[in-house]
C-alpha cells in the first residue's frame, strides 16, 4: 500500500507507551500508520491522539501530538500514513 511521510517522533514515554510525533501533514484518529526507524518497523491504527493533553480528533501540520504506541519507538523514527 502506498504510504507518504507525514512526521518524525520526537519523544517517546516507555511508561505510559506514548509517542510524541511533530507533524508535517494532517493526522485523524482511525487512521492505519507505519512507523519506521533503525530499530523500529510497525504498522497501527492512530486510536487517539492528544494535542496539549486535550483528546483531539484530528491534528494539522505544525501540530505534537502524543499517540499511544504499541511498540518501542526511538526519537526521529519516521511516521507514515498508510494511504488507502
Amino acid at each position: 500500500m502506498p504510504e507518504k511521510a507525514i512526521g518524525r517522533i520526537s519523544h517517546y514515554y516507555g511508561h505510559i507507551s506514548v509517542g510524541i510525533i511533530e507533524l508535517t501533514d494532517g493526522l485523524k484518529v482511525g487512521d492505519s500508520i507505519h512507523i519506521k526507524g533503525h530499530a523500529t518497523d510497525f504498522t497501527q491504527s492512530v486510536d487517539s491522539m492528544q494535542v496539549e493533553h486535550v483528546n483531539v480528533q484530528e491534528a494539522k501540520a505544525g501540530d505534537s501530538v502524543g499517540i499511544k504506541i504499541a511498540q518501542k519507538v526511538h526519537p526521529h523514527d519516521t511516521l507514515y500514513k498508510v494511504v488507502n
